[in-house]
């Protein structure tokens, strides 16, 4: 199963979502306002990602970087989970494999192999 982490009303996210379905492409989207992300699953991330999937441009990150950075790991990463606007996304998934972060058309079409 193919799984799109993000937000709706997030732009990026939008544009993922349109290419899935444009190539029709079965997934599901979890919405991290409904459902926030695991512990588990940043930590999967943060293998993939090669450090928190943190979004440094984003304004959450910015409202919150002074009290971010001074956590440690597991406190950043609690912090995260329930501050999930912050995390870089869209995230694709393929079961537990993590495919992309952000969007890329070439990188989806790449990681999913539809033209």
């Amino acid at each position: 199963m193919i799984y799109l982490f993000g937000i709706p009303n997030c732009d990026t996210v939008k544009k993922a979502r349109t290419f899935l379905e444009a190539h029709r492409i079965a997934f599901e989207f979890v919405d991290f306002k409904k459902t926030p992300p695991s512990i588990e699953s940043i930590e999967l991330w943060q293998k993939a990602f090669g450090g928190l999937p943190v979004n440094k441009k984003g304004l959450t990150y910015k409202k919150h970087s002074q009290e971010f950075e001074a956590l440690n790991e597991s406190q950043k990463i609690a912090f995260i989970s329930k501050n999930s606007s912050m995390i870089k996304r869209p995230i694709l998934q393929k079961d537990k494999t993590v495919l992309c972060f952000g969007f890329d058309e070439i990188e989806f079409t790449k990681k999913l192999g539809s033209k």
